[in-house]
């Protein structure tokens, strides 16, 4: 007999970076869950409208992800506004791309001060409020390029990789807690952090609905691995099993290799000017992967 799904009508979700994309997608569908939500998010205007037009008591809070202080104060105000924290779920990074020996260290450094610390600092201010309940969900955004390698965002798969084992290592310290935890990790999805790319014959790009829909899911049925479409999960466990040479061989043949190489740098270069003329600590979430130059709050 299959397991009734866990209800989250009444249970308080905090979203980083809610105000669009993935975020905004995974807010919309726990308001109509019946889920209290907050939206934390860099651009609070844009937030406040978000929450505004979908409804259901949705809060938007200030959050810059790279302070861990600022966090804090987000957390406390989603609890004080809503009641106790039970579910967090860290939506931010940005996507720089290009060859890795061109990169510059300063687009490097934001991609790991947001993509992961901006992570290790939600998980632990969640934790701080989960433990001690013995309940509590910690949603991790990652990426599939946090099971691979992928040419053209090196240290955007470094990030990935590393939000994948963060939440794995935490899977394992949690055991017999109460506490849960699900990495997830998507295709490319079509939000503005993918713009100018165009997938591949073998991988198409999928909507942020997608995305929200299997973090519902993830909660509703615990699961700590969450890919997105479910079918990559096997691509990607087969692929882990073969010789490098052959799974790179296939890797080229359909053109995977190419995903975050064959891009129209017309389409995407407003993105990447934003990413780069934006300092570290004033870049927004990856509410749809649009990093914003903003002043702190």
């Amino acid at each position: 007999m299959a397991k009734q799904p866990r209800q989250l009508s009444g249970r308080v979700v905090a979203i980083s970076g809610g105000a669009r994309g993935i975020g905004r997608a995974t807010a919309a569908a726990l308001v109509r869950r019946g889920a209290k939500v907050a939206i934390g998010d860099l651009d609070l205007a844009l937030a406040r409208q978000t929450a505004a037009e979908l409804g259901g008591g949705t809060i938007a809070c200030a959050l810059d992800v790279t302070d861990r202080a600022a966090f804090a104060r987000f957390l406390d105000e989603v609890e004080a506004q809503l009641g106790p924290l039970d579910v967090l779920v860290n939506n931010a990074g940005i996507m720089h791309l290009g060859g890795f020996a061109q990169e510059s260290d300063a687009a490097a450094a934001r991609m790991i001060d947001i993509n992961v610390h901006g992570v290790v600092h939600g998980s632990k201010l969640a934790l701080e409020r989960f433990l001690p309940r013995r309940s509590g969900h910690l949603v991790n955004i990652a990426s599939t390029a946090g099971k691979a390698g992928i040419p053209g965002g090196a240290t955007y798969s470094a990030t990935k990789h590393a939000v994948v084992g963060l939440t794995e290592a935490i899977r394992g310290e949690l055991r017999g807690t109460g506490v849960e935890t699900s990495v997830v990790m998507p295709v490319v999805v079509d939000t503005e952090l993918a713009a100018g790319l165009t997938g591949s014959r073998s991988l198409r790009i999928i909507a942020p609905d997608d995305v929200a829909q299997a973090i519902v899911e993830a909660l509703e049925h615990p699961r700590h691995d969450v890919f997105v479409p479910k079918s990559i999960g096997a691509v990607t466990r087969i692929g882990a099993l073969l010789p490098r040479r052959v799974a790179e061989a296939i890797g080229r043949a359909m053109k995977t290799d190419r995903i975050l190489t064959d891009v129209d740098a017309g389409a995407r270069s407003g993105y990447e000017q934003r990413a780069a003329e934006s300092e570290p600590e004033l870049v927004g979430e990856e509410r749809d992967g649009r990093p914003r130059a903003a002043s702190k709050a």
